[in-house]
C-alpha cells in the first residue's frame, strides 16, 4: 500500500497535536489504520497505548507485521474489524482517522482501493457520531478530509454539541488551492478556532520549509 504525502503531514501534525495537550493521552485509537503508520507516527511522540480499527484483512496483517518491527510494538493493538463491529469498553482519550472519502466520485476497478478510498464501507456520518460517542470528556480528535467536503463535517461537529478547536488548510503547492483539510475537535469549546494553511511543495517545486518542520523527525532526507 502506498503512503500518501498528505498522510504522513496528517500523522505528523496529529502526534503534535496530541503532545502539546495539557493531560497525555493514555489511550487513543486509529480509525482505519492501514498499514500502521499514522499510529507508529502518534507513538514516536506520545506515550500512549493505541487501538487501530482496519477493515482490509491484507493491510492490518502488514500493520501488525510494520508494528512488530517497531519501538511501539508493546503499545499499539491491531483489530481486522469494521467500525460498525467495534465496541470498545473504555473512552479514549485521542481519536484520529485518515477516513475513506472518496464519497460519490468516480471509483476504480479495484475493490481494494475502493474500500481505501471511498465511504461505501464507512460513512463521515458514522465516524463523527462514533467518535462522539466514545471520545472521553476532555478528549481530542483529528481527521483528514478532502476541503470539498470540511463544510460538511464541520457542520456534523457543530450541531451535535463539540467544537472545532484547530483548522489546518493544506495545498499541494504555493500555485495549487486547497486540496486537504485537517480538523482538530472536541467537546470543549476554545474561545476562537485557530485556522492556519500549509503549502507542501513551493513555487520551485521543492518542500517547504513549514513542511520540513513538520515532518523532520520522520523523513530521513530532512
Amino acid at each position: 500500500m502506498k503512503v500518501c504525502t498528505d498522510s504522513c503531514l496528517f500523522g505528523a501534525w496529529t502526534a503534535i497535536k496530541a503532545s502539546q495537550q495539557e493531560s497525555p493521552a493514555k489511550k487513543a485509537l486509529d480509525i482505519g489504520g492501514g498499514t500502521g503508520l499514522l499510529s507508529m507516527m502518534f507513538a514516536q511522540k506520545n506515550n500512549t497505548d493505541i487501538d487501530v480499527i482496519e477493515i482490509n484483512q491484507a493491510a492490518s496483517q502488514q500493520a501488525i507485521q510494520n508494528i512488530s518491527l517497531s519501538d511501539w510494538k508493546d503499545s499499539i493493538h491491531v483489530k481486522n474489524t469494521s467500525l460498525q463491529l467495534f465496541s470498545p469498553v473504555q473512552q479514549y482519550d485521542f481519536i484520529f482517522s485518515n477516513p475513506p472519502f472518496f464519497e460519490n466520485d468516480l471509483k476504480s476497478a479495484d475493490e481494494f482501493k475502493n474500500s481505501a478510498k471511498h465511504d461505501t464501507e464507512l460513512s463521515l456520518d458514522f465516524l463523527f457520531h462514533f467518535i462522539a460517542e466514545h471520545i472521553a470528556t476532555n478528549g481530542k480528535a483529528t481527521v483528514l478530509l478532502p476541503f470539498h467536503r470540511t463544510s460538511a463535517f464541520e457542520e456534523l461537529i457543530i450541531e451535535n454539541g463539540m467544537f472545532v478547536n484547530e483548522k489546518l488548510l493544506v495545498k499541494q503547492s504555493v500555485k495549487h488551492d486547497y486540496f486537504r483539510s485537517m480538523l482538530l475537535f472536541s467537546k470543549i469549546k476554545q474561545s476562537k478556532a485557530v485556522e492556519t494553511e500549509i503549502s507542501i511543495r513551493d513555487d520551485q517545486n521543492e518542500y517547504t520549509l513549514e513542511f520540513k518542520d513538520l515532518l523532520r523527525d520522520y523523513y530521513l532526507a530532512f
